[in-house]
Order: C-alpha cells, then structure tokens, then sequence
C-alpha cells in the first residue's frame, strides 16, 4: 500500500518495455476496446481465504454494532434503557470512527495483518465487556455502553479496508467482486441483528411498555444469551485471524498492485484538492450515512405508525439482505464490462431517491392518503436497501480509481469518516430530540436526490485501470 508494498525485482518482471503502439478503437473511458488480455501478475487460492476470514469479522462487528436497534423495547424493560440510552448505543458506531486516521495510517505502514489482529482484538474486548455479569443496572449500562465504544472503534478497518485487500490480493476482473463481498459482509452483519434479536428475544406484549408478570427476568436472559453468542463468533474469529492472515501474497496479481503509491501525507493534499473527488465522496457520504443512522433506530421509527418490533426486524433484514446480494451481482457485472461504474451508479440512485420518496410519503398518510400497509412498508424500504447498499462497492472502485495512486486504505478511509459524520450529526439530533421522526424521514429523499445531482455532474476517470489494461499490454 506504501512506498514499501513490492521491491524493484517485483516490479520488474510486471512492467515490461511497451511494444510500438497502434491505433486501435477505444471503449467507455477511454480504455482499449475488448477484453484485455491476461496479465503477468500471479494469483493465489489462498486469497479467498482471506477475503473470508475478513468479511466474517465486518460480520460481526455489524451484528454486535446493530444488537439493541432492532430490540429496543425490550432492553428498555430488561436494562431500564431509555430512548436516549437506545440512539446512544447506535451512536457509540460513528464515534468510533474519530481515530479513523489512525487506522489509515496503521494500514499504510504495517499492512492488513498488523490492523487486523489490532481490530478484532477490540471487538474481543468489547464484546466481552457487555457480557460481565453485574447485578447492578447502572454498572451494567456502562459496561454495555464502554463494549459498544470499543466495538465502534473497529469499524474504520472493516469498512474501509475492502479496496485494499482486493488490490492486494485479487486481479482487475476480480477486484470490485471482492470489494463487494469484503464491505457488503458488514452490512449483512447488521442486518442479521434484525433477524436475531427479535427472534430470540420476546417482546414486551408487542410494542407495550408493560409486560406480563415474570417477564422482565426471561426477556433479560435471552439478551444476555445473544450477548453470550456473538461474544463467542468474535473470540472465534479472532482466533482464526491470529492463525492466518498475511499482510500480502508473496507476489502481486497486477501492475497496480505492485505499483509504489504516494505518501500518507502527499495522499491527503492530493484528495483535498481534487474537486471531483470531493463531488463523489459527498454523494456518497450524505445519503449512506443518513441511510445508516435510520436503519440503525428502524424500530424507534417504525413503532409510532404501530409496526410491531418483528416487523420491524424483518424490513431492516431484507432491506439489507436484498442490498447485499443485488451489491456483489453488480460488482460482477462492474467487473465484467469495466468502465461503467458512472452509469451503474445513476441507475441505483434513482432507484433509491423513488424508493425513499415512496416510503416518506406513505408514512403520511393522514397528509398524502396513500395505503399504510405493512406490504407497502416492506416493499418501499426493501427497495431502498437494495439501492443504496449495493451502491457501497461500486462507490469505492470508483474513489480508487479517481484518485490513484492514492492508498485504497485512505481514499475509502476518507469518505467512510465523512459518511459516519453525517451520521452522527443525524444521531446527535435524534439523541436529544427524539420524540419527533417524520424529519428523519424527509432526509432520505433528499440525500438521495443530492447523490444523484452530483453523480450527474461528475466527470469519471480509471487511471488504476487503465495503468493494468495498458501497461500489460
């Protein structure tokens, strides 16, 4: 990733003299028309392996970031949480990102393996301190709190870190694949937390506040059993990262790979002045950080319109879900056509600025009379979910390849800090006002149809790309 990523000799055998060149048609951005042909760099099957053991840890950090959203009345009855307690746990996620600098800079001197082992032994300490058994309530919120902090403070690896590993380990016709699968794993971690919680934890007669006698200390043993299992998946994973996982393979895949790229600091005045990147970094930060913060109080949102806690826990799971899978199709397809990644980003903002405009409008029903149907709910924020999450890996290939040979670790870095500060903002306002959510609503068409402005104005650029296509040439 550094100036020290591959030695001379690497580099060497990967960028041959250029034979003479002769005109030849040209495809979408200016890249040579036709499949490339393959080239010298060497993969190996152990990068799948890697890639796994990665996602499964933006796996779990989801799920443990996203455990009390999604079962919120509950733990107010089981922990005497308040609503304030419910957005601060979900807020502890974009605090976490503060140190975010640091980790760029960890990634771009040690490597993966170092940033790893360090990530997922916070997620181990974090983890393990919601699970202390302490008899008094008030200890035990700050316990769950200082566990959801540590927790926080491991997203900036695995949601930044996606681009990187694919560079380093995968070819160009592989690359946005493994993007996707390493950042949209974080996501399904989320959103298997709205599957989870409300399955295994009972609700307090539904969405009541009051339940039947009894209740309270079995409602709290299922929580605390969640915490026990998510708790034990993170030491796993861990444990497996400890074992196994190389910072690199022992020879690049591609030229850009084994190309040297610039300096940390050369890397932030390169970013802060590059107006484009500027453009498509708020496109994506401003509605996936808004998405974020929503999806992460979906229960809170959902419970005045009467939609039960499992209700809610299978919109925000299928919403997410769908996001994934459309998510990795894409990058496939990215992959395979090369140079489109403008276009296929216009189609999915679209998609979601209706999609969001749907599901506003139909929580007003008394203003604009639209059916409130629980199939509507589904279908709007289903759509909504698929739209914007599957648009995460094809927003970070193209921040690569705007800006190359700026480190992956630190352009994605970049735009996750902003996106986790768009969210904070949101969750600061819910924290202290959180009575009232029909504006919460109103942000989502409105940093979608942002994106969408800005994606239209932007001129795209595939210098990574083109350095692979043209110099193997």
């Amino acid at each position: 990733m550094g100036l020290g990523w591959s030695s001379a000799e690497e580099r060497r055998p990967l960028l041959p003299p250029p034979p003479p060149q002769r005109p030849q048609p040209r495809g979408p951005a200016g890249l040579p028309a036709g499949r490339p042909p393959p080239l010298s760099g060497r993969v190996y099957g152990r990068r799948w392996l890697v890639l796994l053991l990665f996602s499964l840890l933006g796996f779990a950090q989801g799920l443990v970031w996203n455990t009390w959203g999604p079962i919120q009345n509950s733990a107010r009855l089981a922990f005497g949480f308040s609503g304030w307690d419910i957005a601060l746990l979900v807020f502890w996620g974009p605090i976490g990102f503060a140190p975010c600098f640091f980790f760029m800079w960890l990634m771009d001197k040690k490597g993966l393996r170092v940033t790893v082992l360090l990530t997922s032994s916070l997620m181990v300490l974090g983890s393990g301190l919601r699970c202390v058994p302490v008899s008094d309530l008030e200890i035990r919120k700050k316990l769950i709190h200082g566990g959801q902090l540590l927790n926080g403070l491991a997203g900036p690896t695995v949601m930044n870190a996606a681009p990187f590993l694919s560079t380093t380990w995968f070819s160009p016709d592989e690359r946005a694949t493994a993007t996707a699968i390493a950042s949209l794993l974080n996501y399904l971690g989320a959103a298997a937390a709205f599957l989870v919680g409300p399955l295994l934890v009972p609700p307090p007669n539904g969405t009541a506040r009051l339940p039947a006698p009894g209740g309270a200390p079995r409602i709290q043993d299922r929580i605390e059993a969640v915490l026990y299992a998510e708790f034990g998946m993170v030491c796993l994973i861990f444990s497996a990262a400890l074992a196994y996982f190389p910072s690199r393979p022992p020879f690049p895949p591609s030229v850009a790979a084994a190309s040297q790229r610039l300096s940390y600091r050369r890397s932030f005045c390169r970013l802060l002045s590059n107006f484009r990147f500027l453009m498509i970094a708020l496109a994506y930060a401003i509605p996936l950080g808004v998405f974020s913060g929503w999806s992460g109080v979906l229960d809170l949102i959902l419970t005045p319109i009467h939609i039960s806690q499992v209700d809610a826990g299978w919109i925000g799971f299928w919403s997410i879900v769908g996001g994934c899978v459309v998510g990795i199709a894409m990058a496939r397809f990215a992959d395979f056509i090369r140079g489109m990644l403008k276009f296929i980003l216009l189609l999915l903002l679209s998609g979601a600025t209706l999609a969001s405009t749907w599901f506003t409008l139909t929580c007003l029903t008394t203003v604009t009379h639209l059916p409130l149907t629980t199939a509507t709910l589904y279908t709007s924020c289903i759509l909504l979910g698929i739209f914007l999450n599957s648009s995460v890996p094809i927003f970070f290939e193209l921040f690569v390849e705007t800006v190359y040979p700026v480190p992956e670790g630190i352009s994605c870095g970049v735009v996750t800090f902003l996106s986790n500060v768009f969210m904070g903002v949101l969750l600061f306002f819910l924290t202290f006002y959180h009575t009232e959510f029909s504006w919460f609503n109103w942000c989502l068409p409105g940093s979608c149809l942002l994106s969408l402005l800005l994606i239209l104005c932007f001129r795209e650029s595939y210098d990574r790309l083109y350095l692979d296509v043209v110099v193997s040439v």
